[in-house]
């Protein structure tokens, strides 16, 4: 059998895409709730949020809800958006490929607006900042889609976990970037300080830097991947790709899918809905938990999430080998009940007390527990993320990958709608921020409850792969 050749070089470029989507989403999720957080409690109790804290945290909880009504709007029209992007891609031709007119336009825009979330932040406009971030998200929905889309478009089927792990760690070096960025500009201090004594370039540069660093990794991935050559040149491996495919019935564009395929679809889908929920609950919450619960610096946020990434990244990396051996189904399983004993774990971190060195700035020491938290986090949603995106990719064909890939979007983005007004409510009602892990447990053992219970191990065709120097090979 012929053998099917995983070009590193060039799925580490393809990786590029996914560099700026984690390096953009790392500091817009980073920062936004916290910025959400200050400014309407500036505009509704007319004091800073860090005043308030000290005068009524409760009234702190009580914003929740409504910086997750800001946050959910966002991942609603992402909902709308992500799918559409996704099928218009899949039908456009141009000189330059489907999914790059997408991708450039999506770029540029989103980092021109980008860095006028904190300008009008800093400037207490709820409208102006809220309206900067309809922007971003609006034109970096046009990018993500058709970006992912780009790896399965030229990676036969069988290959496509461990090229998704590379495409993932090259992710991960984008959000370790912008995690560094956070530890340079520390936003609890910010927060901290007197309005009036505020400096604007604290806030500022990450964004700006987010947004060169973004179309700078663009324009790498265009002038390095010419996806209608590389389409006609890899027809016979993509085919062969199809032959060998981890699907219960073969894929014909020509019928209806199957049911059994469409069955194991939506158990994914079902299963990949819950575990968004929670860990973008963690995702969205976490910076203002640190904050507002741990009375911690925000520059412990971003120590968790390199900690968190590093894990990742030996996730990824190993992802794939792993199941070659056992399916991706039980490595999918396995990244799962790691995540939830971690989050046993979280449910028991609590606020510490001062040192000399951090009571300056009125903090508190942060909880070293909460480190291994989130390596075990890391580590176990890499594998799961690692495979649970080929297993979609996988029921459909070549034609359909940018419709399939809004089906994995859409799953993801209405977790990440529903789940911060949710667990704003939660919040409220318990009036108490360890109500977050407890939320996060729940919520990852019935996505792991639904995935192994309806999903089948169905594993690829063996492969011939190649290896070493060759498949390093320049052959692009």
């Amino acid at each position: 059998m012929k053998p099917l050749k995983l070009n590193y070089k060039r799925t580490a470029l393809i990786g590029f895409a996914f560099f700026g989507i984690l390096l953009l989403w790392q500091v817009y999720d980073s920062w936004c709730p916290t910025f959400l957080t200050d400014i309407f409690a500036r505009n509704i109790y007319e004091m800073s949020s860090a005043e308030l804290k000290a005068s009524d945290p409760e009234k702190i909880l009580n914003v929740q809800w409504i910086v997750g009504i800001i946050m959910a709007c966002d991942n609603l029209a992402a909902l709308i958006l992500l799918p559409i992007f996704g099928n218009l891609s899949d039908k456009t031709k141009t000189p330059i490929g489907k999914r790059m007119p997408f991708i450039l336009v999506g770029t540029f825009v989103s980092a021109v607006a980008f860095p006028f979330i904190p300008i009008f932040f800093h400037y207490n406009n709820v409208a102006g900042m809220i309206a900067m971030m309809a922007i971003v998200l609006l034109f970096m929905m046009m990018y993500r889609n058709p970006a992912v889309a780009l790896m399965p478009d030229i990676t036969p089927k069988p290959l496509r976990a461990k090229a998704n792990g590379i495409i993932n760690i090259m992710g991960y070096f984008g959000g370790a970037f912008a995690t560094v960025l956070g530890l340079v500009f520390v936003l609890s201090h910010y927060i901290n300080t007197p309005v009036a004594e505020r400096n604007l370039w604290t806030i500022e540069l990450p964004f700006i830097i987010a947004s060169v660093l973004m179309v700078i990794s663009a324009l790498v991935l265009f002038k390095t991947i010419r996806e209608n050559e590389l389409a006609e040149k890899l027809k016979d491996e993509m085919e062969l790709g199809e032959q060998l495919a981890a699907v219960e019935t073969p894929i014909d564009d020509d019928k209806p899918m199957s049911k059994a395929n469409r069955n194991m679809l939506l158990a994914i889908l079902g299963a990949e809905f819950l575990w968004f929920m929670s860990d973008n609950a963690l995702g969205t919450y976490v910076g203002n938990y640190v904050i507002y619960y741990l009375n911690a610096a925000s520059s412990a946020t971003m120590i968790l999430t390199i900690l968190g990434g590093l894990a990742s990244v030996v996730g990824f990396a190993i992802a794939g080998a792993i199941a070659d051996k056992i399916g991706r189904k039980w490595t999918i399983s396995m990244g799962l009940m790691i995540t939830f004993l971690g989050l046993i774990v979280m449910c028991f971190v609590m606020p510490t007390g001062q040192t000399a060195a951090n009571a300056a700035h009125g903090e508190f020491t942060f909880p070293a527990l909460l480190y291994a938290v989130w390596v075990l986090k890391g580590f176990g949603m890499a594998l799961v993320h690692n495979c649970s995106f080929p297993m979609v990719v996988e029921l459909c064909s070549a034609k359909r990958i940018g419709k399939f890939t809004g089906y994995y979007y859409a799953a993801s983005m209405s977790a990440q709608t529903v789940t911060p007004v949710l667990l704003g409510l939660v919040l409220r009602a318990a009036n108490a921020w360890r109500a977050l892990p407890v939320y996060a447990c729940i919520l990852t053992l019935l996505s792991c409850t639904v995935f192994t219970s309806l999903v089948k191990n169905i594993k690829a065709g063996k492969v011939a792969n190649v290896t070493g120097l060759e498949a390093i090979g320049g052959d692009d």
